[in-house]
């Protein structure tokens, strides 16, 4: 995504916990003859949080486009994932959000311009078996986003869009080893594609992004069918045992 916004020619503020990978990221977005600072911060500290937003505010100064895209997943069952990857996984997934969005939403609201990306997941609508925690964040993070538009819209500030993005499985290597039961209907998705498809979401305020667009009809069945055939549909299309062989992104050397 800070590759396709430096084709765009925008300047980028990069924030990761991973100064190394950071740094990469900064120079492949220099490439395109762009201003880019980036900033070390570590998202599950609100104060930290805080602290780095009043930097960029100085060194930097107004934020037009927020995107909240840091994730993390335990991938263990309810009963064998420790207390504090839960609670990492809230932090990150989805508290994160809230502390972002207040550091920079001020000053868009004084303008009444900017735009507010949450990229959330397809597990922010449907619960999937060994993802208990990142599902309830992901559920969070799309409840963040409508309760957000809707106050937005509620104080008139119509120069202000929001975008929730909801993919499938992406193959950066976070789901590595879970494995889709109808690889053509539900495809582990490109890096490169759904970069595209947030950057061009942004660019025409589109405020739901689900990605592959079938996901739009499972939500609408959801919604229409009652509970024990939606049950049944869910586990035949494998969303009971998606994460059965999952290993998750493993450290390199």
């Amino acid at each position: 995504m800070a590759i396709r916004f430096a084709k765009l020619k925008c300047p980028l503020v990069l924030w990761d916990v991973n100064e190394k990978g950071n740094e990469e990221t900064l120079a492949m977005c220099k490439e395109y003859g762009v201003t880019v600072k980036t900033y070390k911060i570590d998202l599950c500290d609100r104060d930290d949080v805080y602290s780095v937003a009043n930097k960029v505010k100085q060194e930097v100064g107004q934020i037009d486009i927020l995107v909240n895209n840091a994730g993390i997943v335990t991938g263990k069952k309810i009963l064998n994932c420790p207390d504090h990857m839960m609670t990492k996984t809230m932090e990150v997934n989805c508290m994160a959000h809230f502390w972002t969005v207040k550091s920079f939403l001020p000053d868009m609201m004084k303008r009444n311009h900017g735009h507010i990306v949450t990229v959330a997941s397809s597990a922010g609508f449907i619960g999937v078996s060994g993802l208990a925690d990142y599902c309830a964040s992901k559920f969070a993070a799309v409840g963040f986003e409508e309760s957000l538009r809707f106050e937005l819209d509620s104080q008139g500030k119509d120069g202000i869009h929001t975008t929730v993005v909801c993919p499938f499985f992406i193959n950066t290597g976070m789901f590595e080893g879970a494995k889709t039961r109808f690889p053509l209907v539900l495809p582990v998705l490109e890096q490169e594609y759904v970069a595209k498809k947030i950057v061009e979401a942004v660019l025409c305020n589109q405020t739901i992004l689900c990605i592959p667009k079938i996901l739009y009809i499972f939500y609408a069945i959801k919604g229409l069918i009652p509970h024990e055939p939606g049950f049944v549909v869910s586990k035949y299309l494998g969303a009971h045992n998606l994460m059965d062989t999952f290993v998750g992104r493993q450290k390199r050397e």
